[in-house]
C-alpha cells in the first residue's frame, strides 16, 4: 500500500489483526489515500476472548462524571466503531489534517453493495496467518462486539451468505465465459495466419 492511488482502496478486513491493521490504515489516510474497510466483523485481537472480553468490561467502567450522555465517553458496540476509534487514536483528529484524514475512511459490517463486486486488497503487514505465532490465542470482534450488545450479528451473517452464494455464481458464469473465449480462439487459430498475410 506504498502507492497512492485516487480511487479509494478497498480492504478486506477478515483475518487482520486490529492494531496493525489500524496503524497502517492511519498512516496512509495522513498521505491522502482515501480507504473503505469490509468485513470489520472478522477482524481478528490477539489474546484470548476472556483477556479481551475483560479489558473491553474495563473499558466500560470508564465514564464522565458529569453528564456522561453528552461528554462521553462514548462506548461503541459495533465492530467497524470499535475499528474507527482504535484508527481515530492514531490520528491526530482534533487538528484540521486528523479531521480531513478520518473524512476520507469508511467502514462497514459485512460486503455491502457496490463493495460486494469490486476488487478487495488484503494487508499482508496485518495479516494474522502472517504476524502471530501459531498456537497463540485469538478472538474475533464480531464475538466480542455481540456479546457486549451489538444486535445485528445474525443479520450481517445472514447477508454475508446471501451474497457469498451471488458471488459463486458470478464466479462460475466468469469462468465459464472465459473457456468459451480460449475455445473459439483455439478453434480459429488456423486461420489466423491466413488474416495476418492479408494484412489483418
Amino acid at each position: 500500500m506504498s502507492a497512492y492511488s485516487a480511487s479509494p482502496v478497498i480492504i478486506d478486513g477478515k483475518g487482520h489483526l486490529l492494531g496493525r491493521l489500524a496503524a497502517i490504515v492511519a498512516k496512509q489516510l495522513l498521505a491522502g489515500q482515501k480507504i473503505i474497510v469490509v468485513r470489520c466483523e472478522e477482524i481478528n485481537i490477539s489474546g484470548s476472548y476472556m483477556r479481551n472480553k475483560l479489558r473491553y468490561a474495563n473499558f466500560l467502567h470508564k465514564r464522565h462524571i458529569v453528564n456522561p450522555k453528552k461528554l462521553g465517553p462514548f462506548h461503541h458496540r459495533a465492530p467497524s466503531r470499535i475499528l474507527h476509534r482504535t484508527i481515530r487514536g492514531m490520528l491526530p483528529y482534533r487538528t484540521n489534517r486528523g479531521a480531513n484524514a478520518l473524512d476520507r475512511l469508511k467502514l462497514y459490517e459485512g460486503c455491502p453493495p457496490p463493495y460486494d463486486f469490486k476488487k478487495k486488497m488484503v494487508v499482508p503487514g496485518a495479516l494474522r496467518v502472517l504476524r502471530l505465532k501459531p498456537g497463540r490465542k485469538y478472538c474475533t470482534v464480531k464475538r466480542l462486539s455481540h456479546d457486549f450488545g451489538w444486535g445485528y450479528r445474525d443479520v450481517v451473517d445472514r447477508l454475508e451468505e446471501k451474497r457469498k452464494i451471488k458471488a459463486q455464481a458470478y464466479h462460475e458464469r466468469k469462468t465459464a465465459a472465459v473457456k468459451l473465449r480460449q475455445k473459439a480462439v483455439q478453434d480459429q487459430a488456423s486461420s489466423y495466419a491466413k488474416l495476418t498475410s492479408l494484412g489483418y
